[in-house]
């Protein structure tokens, strides 16, 4: 008879968890710039704020109608009743000041003399031209989708709308005659919250020269545009504050498990997925010391804005950081006064105190659009 040979099977042994095991290092190679395996519904805080500021952008040269109230003196005369108006009065391509005072961008006079507070909430939809438009929504798609992906819609959508109020705050402490917007706001709330989650996850991300040089670059330009009229750069002063204690907040760890392997983006992740990882990435005595800092910061904005404290009084300078004075533009910081004279249908506006006169081939002006153009001779 043939030898038997008896074969013992055993059964599969459970998986063993140990905290060796769960110190293991994992290989992950993540990038935040270049990831198309995440999902789109991902991304939908950032997508919804984008939408909202074009249509707010579209119905703002609506009501502006430069064909109309300005007589066709307007820059891309072929958009129409969307045109923009001329260089000389708005250099980025948008609406005249007397539209953003309309549409509710910040003013001093209408904040301190008829309290109107709600302007504090729809001059951050706001933007004072197209050039403007463009820069800032391609900064905002540039850095807020990667940073939603990375941290999730809700971290990041409490990050965009708190920056954006706590810039409006800043900005109507330093109000001046000229009308502002504070859209930009969120974009440097944004921003903020990039460096302290940088700060907050350093050990995680290897390529961290990128990361800092990508946030001057997006910062400056920013900034940069906020020198022009109408755009405020105390409301981005204001938003990158509250961004960078709002990121120390909300931002002290990136989603690790929803990260795909081997893709290409901005940080590059050398990740080890335990829990002692996770347990170094929350740190409760820093969220703790930045929510309380931003919680004072926050309560003394909004009492300072309620008894009308204008910081101008206490910062000569502080105006050329928000507006350089040019020949090609006005900053309008002060009251101005004209003198108007028809003949031979033409209308004839001289600044009063000045030499600075202009001549309209036309009379039919409306009150607000002399008030315009008052400013912008006298300037």
């Amino acid at each position: 008879m043939a030898e038997q040979t008896q074969i013992e099977i055993k059964p599969p042994q459970p998986a063993h968890h140990s905290d060796a095991g769960d110190d293991q290092v994992l290989e992950q190679q993540v990038r935040f710039f270049k990831s198309g395996t995440r999902k789109r519904e991902d991304s939908w805080v950032i997508s919804l704020f984008v939408v909202l500021h074009i249509v707010a952008f579209a119905a703002t040269m609506f009501v502006n109608d430069c064909w109309q109230n300005s007589h066709r003196d307007c820059a891309i005369k072929v958009l129409g009743r969307l045109s923009f108006q001329p260089l000389w009065e708005n250099p980025l391509l948008g609406p005249s000041s007397s539209t953003l005072d309309e549409m509710g961008a910040l003013q001093q006079t209408f904040l301190a003399n008829h309290h109107q507070t709600w302007r504090l909430f729809t001059c951050l939809w706001l933007h004072a031209g197209a050039i403007h438009l463009i820069i800032n929504l391609s900064s905002v798609i540039f850095v807020g989708i990667h940073l939603e992906q990375e941290f999730g819609p809700l971290r990041i959508g409490m990050v965009y709308i708190l920056s954006a109020f706590f810039g409006s705050l800043v900005a109507t402490l330093f109000l001046q005659k000229s009308p502002a917007v504070g859209s930009s706001g969120a974009l440097f709330g944004l921003l903020g919250s990039m460096l302290s989650g940088l700060i907050c996850n350093w050990k995680v991300y290897t390529d961290k020269l990128a990361a800092l040089s990508a946030l001057l670059l997006v910062a400056v330009i920013n900034f940069a545009l906020g020198l022009l009229p109408y755009v405020d750069n105390f409301s981005n002063l204001g938003g990158f504050i509250s961004g960078v204690l709002l990121g120390f907040v909300l931002l002290f760890s990136p989603r690790l498990p929803r990260m795909a392997e081997k893709k290409g983006g901005f940080f590059d992740y050398s990740v080890k997925k335990s829990i002692r990882l996770k347990q170094k990435l929350d740190r409760p005595v820093l969220r703790s010391v930045s929510f309380v800092l931003f919680g004072l910061v926050l309560a003394g904005a909004i009492v300072a804005v309620l008894h009308g404290i204008d910081m101008n009084k206490y910062c000569s300078w502080c105006q050329y950081i928000n507006c350089v004075p040019s020949n090609r533009w006005s900053c309008n910081t002060k009251v101005t006064a004209c003198q108007t004279m028809e003949n031979a249908g033409r209308l004839t506006v001289t600044c009063m105190g000045k030499d600075n006169f202009r001549v309209f081939p036309f009379t039919s002006f409306s009150e607000t659009r002399l008030h315009d153009l008052c400013d912008l001779i006298c300037s």
